[in-house]
């Protein structure tokens, strides 16, 4: 059965009280028809309670509150399966901490229903007409090499491969293995491209403008960046020897 909602938007939260207030009204305001799934990893600032609120004067939000900090690629699996077991058409993965802009969501969940093959739609910073805001040029020269690396490694043709700013059909995530998933952070991104691309459908770029966030802290860490480079170069080798499951048959 399809939710009568257009999408759900899973936002993974850990400390996000000062953000999450403004992400989800953003969201509810460009996308109306939309619900709002928050996934908080036990936040201690209190960003539960807020959500908790939030969801008791607003039927368009939930929360999904887990016991600890679990990390970002588990907090959408589990968001996943709570929107694909209640039947919403379109899965969002979108950040809360106002990087992605809420007002590019009506032209990314276009982007996915204007066709039948497209299966992802991805907010991107590299496509033409894409950009990113106050930026040092250190962070920028970093993220365009590794996205190139990734390109040429996986020999997939998305520039933004490592974007966490996605809708997707559905469908596409029901005929995912999502037990298997145990990537985080980058990794669960390109992990995630490579899933969708394996089934033959379609990856389309939006641009989006991406702006760091204003409030509280990255969770980005070195170790995380590491596992992705590793990560794309075990799957790179994969590829092209065809014996990877996210290879194409």
């Amino acid at each position: 059965m399809t939710h009568s909602a257009s999408a759900l938007v899973v936002v993974p939260t850990y400390d996000e009280a000062e953000n999450v207030r403004a992400i989800t009204a953003a969201i509810t305001e460009a996308v109306p028809d939309a619900h709002v799934l928050v996934v908080d990893d036990g936040s201690p600032d209190g960003t539960g309670d807020i959500v908790r609120g939030l969801a008791a004067a607003d039927e368009r939000i939930h929360l999904l509150q887990r016991a600890g900090k679990l990390g970002l690629g588990s907090a959408y699996v589990e968001g996943f399966r709570w929107g694909l077991e209640r039947g919403y058409p379109l899965l969002v993965e979108m950040d809360a901490d106002g990087s992605h802009p809420a007002d590019r969501l009506p032209a990314m969940i276009e982007a996915v229903r204007s066709s039948d093959d497209v299966l992802l739609a991805i907010g991107s910073r590299w496509t033409p007409g894409g950009s990113v805001v106050d930026w040092p040029l250190r962070r920028e020269v970093l993220s365009r090499g590794a996205n190139t690396y990734a390109r040429f490694v996986l020999g997939i043709d998305v520039r933004d491969v490592t974007a966490g700013f996605r809708v997707y059909r559905a469908s596409a995530v029901a005929a995912m293995d999502l037990d298997g998933i145990d990537s985080k952070g980058y990794c669960f991104q390109v992990d995630m491209t490579l899933r969708v691309d394996a089934q033959g459908g379609r990856i389309v770029e939006v641009p989006i403008r991406f702006r760091d966030r204003v409030h509280g802290v990255s969770k980005m860490s070195g170790s995380i960046v590491g596992e992705a480079m590793l990560r794309v170069t075990q799957w790179g080798i994969e590829r092209r020897f065809g014996r990877g499951r996210r290879s194409r048959a």
